[in-house]
């Protein structure tokens, strides 16, 4: 997004851009700076701090032009008053093993945070401030995305403390504040996960396939077997399509993400049945913290071990020596979760 800024802007031009580490490339007038992915990192909170001195350094003449998505919550991170970075960790990582949503742990996080919750608009005033956003979130709520730096927060403090009691994570005692509830600027999103189901169909239809899209949420192992009963009936050239972000509630010590426990769930709900393949990955090319964007199933792929396998969480090693697990590389872009499914053609 910001080579694509640097190409286009011919006036002046300064900023950082934050990626993953391992993921940065060259820019010639803006700065790179990496920083940590799912869980942040010191790297994380020292980007945070540069982005707002940015935005406060910003007049009322200047542009602001915010390019956010999703990962962002993780990559700039400056806690709360008092919330120590390794504190903020904990807690973080307590949310994404706990089975919560995205909308559930980003409430969470924009009020344990000086940099989320529309306060990176606060700091940008009075400049324009302008963002241009990929959404990776279910539905494409602005305040789910990168837990909306530039947007107000329609959830109160009160609402994030029961997140934690509902979900049995202890609250942390400091870094608690409620969140702007108005805040100006221009907020556009210019890819979701719509367009990636829409592409994803169009190919479908090109190779000869009739496609059914729709996106979704909830557990993996849940959506992923509702899904192969689905698959189970449909006729031959027909392709089920979805997107959107599912939850894995970890239990076990296992490795993997979302969509390899979606790939490895939608394997054992197909056992036995032959003529019907799928992929679920992350467009963005990296499912949970290993190197996979997810994983490749037929009826075949599960076997005996594999019920435990899933019991445990270790859906990616059981996938690996299967040599089932798909592994792209980072591919620049995130519209959250693909999963695709396809009845042979006759």
């Amino acid at each position: 997004m910001a080579a694509a800024v640097e190409r286009g802007w011919q006036g002046p031009l300064e900023g950082l851009a934050v990626a993953r580490h391992g993921e940065a490339g060259r820019l010639s007038r803006i700065d790179v700076a990496t920083a940590g992915h799912p869980l942040p990192d010191r790297a994380s909170l020292v980007a945070a701090e540069r982005l707002l001195r940015l935005a406060e350094g910003a007049g009322a003449d200047d542009l602001v032009l915010v390019l956010l998505s999703g990962g962002a919550s993780a990559l700039a991170c400056l806690p709360g008053e008092g919330l120590a970075l390794e504190a903020k960790r904990r807690l973080t990582e307590a949310l994404l093993r706990s089975g919560a949503d995205i909308g559930e742990v980003n409430c969470v996080r924009r009020h344990v945070s000086r940099f989320k919750g529309g306060r990176f608009a606060l700091a940008a005033a009075p400049a324009r401030l302008v963002t241009l956003a990929i959404s990776d979130v279910f539905r494409d709520r602005p305040e789910d995305i990168g837990s909306g730096p530039t947007v107000a927060d329609p959830t109160t403090l009160a609402d994030a403390r029961a997140v934690l009691a509902q979900l049995g994570i202890a609250a942390p005692e400091r870094g608690w504040s409620e969140t702007p509830k108005t805040v100006a600027g221009d907020y556009r999103i210019v890819a979701r996960a719509a367009d990636a189901l829409a592409a994803a169909a169009a190919e479908a239809e090109r190779r000869g396939y009739r496609p059914r899209t729709f996106e979704c949420d909830g557990e993996a192992r849940t959506v992923a077997a509702e899904h192969a009963r689905l698959a189970r009936a449909m006729a031959p050239g027909e392709a089920l399509i979805t997107g959107g972000e599912l939850t894995v509630t970890v239990s076990g010590p296992g490795q993997g993400g979302p969509n390899q426990e979606y790939a490895l769930a939608a394997a054992l709900g197909l056992a036995g049945v032959r003529g019907v393949c799928g992929l679920a990955a992350d467009t963005d090319g990296i499912d949970g913290t290993g190197d996979a964007a997810g994983a490749f199933f037929d009826g075949r792929t599960a076997g005996r071990g594999a019920e435990a396998a899933l019991a445990a969480n270790d859906s990616g090693g059981w996938l690996d020596r299967r040599g089932a697990l798909f592994r792209p590389g980072p591919t620049g872009t995130n519209v959250n979760d693909l999963r695709i499914l396809l009845a042979a053609r006759r």
